[in-house]
């Protein structure tokens, strides 16, 4: 494959390396006995690796840099982990790790494109959600927000969710039965094995998470709550809310990964 001369991430791919297999099992055996360099050019000689799997992603409004370095770290954990008696080339073994590397870029950090009136609309709600604040020493609830822009309730609910953080289909819902569903167990079944044994992971992370932050996700994942409404529900403020939100989800994450 020929590549024009473009810059990623301040590399120019039409001088990039290419290592013949000779020299590729070489620097392999250089770099498991601790050789830095040996590692580096390995790494350089099959960037071209990268730029192959990341072509599949191009075109979608995704950054060319933030794919490509994404996709590197999928390499160099290949080439940390590659070992001869794998029994395949070292590209062969590289490609499935770049591929899974940007696909769970993607399915973390992607954030969801918010139409310009949408956007208009959640701010204008946020300053009436202030003034109305300051005016009345309370939170207004989303009724009286709608109200005073003359707009619908539902309008405002999604306007503010459609510009908060977005949440994945694999974060876990918190029920107060104990049972742990994650959103996308609501939308489809889910009677995979390996679903099952997350699930059972997530239920007794969730069981160790202090009694605020699951009742924050009870509301906000089983209850259908915006996080205003929870915030006034438990006494606090909205922004408190989305930090208690987020730190649940993330300790969460952490007893997971442990």
């Amino acid at each position: 494959m020929q590549y024009d001369k473009v810059e990623i991430s301040g590399i120019n791919t039409s001088q990039l390396e290419l290592l013949s297999e000779t020299e590729t099992n070489e620097l392999l055996a250089l770099a498991k006995q601790g050789d830095r360099s040996a590692r580096d050019r390995l790494i350089r000689g099959n960037l071209r690796l990268v730029l192959s799997v990341m072509q599949r992603f191009m075109g979608k409004g995704e950054s060319s840099d933030d794919l490509f370095q994404v996709g590197v770290i999928g390499l160099i954990k290949a080439i940390d982990n590659f070992k001869p008696d794998f029994g395949v080339k070292l590209s062969t073994y590289a490609v499935p790790m770049i591929l899974g590397e940007i696909k769970r870029y993607l399915r973390d950090y992607r954030h969801v494109r918010v139409s310009r009136s949408m956007r208009d609309l959640a701010y204008k709600a946020m300053q009436t959600r202030e003034r109305l604040t300051a005016q009345n020493m309370r939170e207004p609830t989303v009724e009286q927000i709608a109200g005073e822009l003359g707009v619908k309730r539902s309008e405002v609910v999604i306007a503010l969710e459609a510009v908060s953080d977005p949440v994945s289909l694999y974060e876990p819902v918190y029920s107060e039965s104990g049972d742990t569903l994650y959103l996308l167990d609501q939308m489809t079944d889910n009677t995979d094995a390996t679903g099952s044994l997350n699930e059972m992971l997530v239920r007794d992370a969730v069981k160790k998470l202090p009694d605020r932050e699951r009742r924050i996700l009870d509301l906000r994942y089983m209850r259908g709550r915006t996080q205003v409404e929870v915030a006034k529900e438990i006494g606090i403020s909205q922004a408190q809310v989305s930090r208690l939100e987020k730190s649940a989800i993330l300790n969460i994450r952490r007893q997971i990964e442990a």
